[in-house]
């Protein structure tokens, strides 16, 4: 079996620009606790749901094309491993198409076969392809 990285693409109605700032506005589309920034290389951000929690760097910032986001410490106490996320990557990548900004969301790490796998794609699904897209249309999210 092949190893793929999570991945989704989505499209919406807002300018590189706009998109590139709304994904950093973390606690209005994913985590409600969001501490700390996630716009600029060098930023740091923590987000918690219940006993969960993830710290984040920003990798790289490149404005109105690419964001990675590197886990530098995580505790996930539903599984087994519990920093099963630790030394992975979340990619935003942006691009004009068709008068709509398409995201490519890569969770490079996240891949079959892992305790996480199922449980995480069904939330990165949820977040990623449903609630971003709902906060840069709409501008509400759902973060939980």
């Amino acid at each position: 079996m092949e190893n793929k990285n999570f991945h989704r693409t989505i499209r919406v109605n807002a300018t590189p620009e706009e998109a590139f700032r709304k994904i950093a506005e973390v606690g209005e589309w994913w985590a409600k606790k969001f501490v700390g920034k996630a716009l600029y290389e060098g930023d740091i951000f923590r987000i918690e749901f219940g006993t969960t929690w993830v710290n984040f760097k920003i990798k790289q910032a490149i404005p109105n094309k690419k964001t990675i986001w590197v886990v530098t410490d995580s505790y996930l106490p539903w599984l087994a491993e519990k920093d099963e996320w630790t030394n992975t990557e979340i990619v935003y990548e942006l691009s004009e198409e068709d008068g709509l900004t398409r995201i490519d969301f890569t969770h490079v790490g996240l891949i079959p076969g892992i305790e996480c796998y199922e449980r995480c794609e069904a939330g990165w699904t949820r977040f990623a392809t449903v609630s971003l897209p709902k906060f840069m249309n709409e501008g509400k999210g759902l973060p939980e």
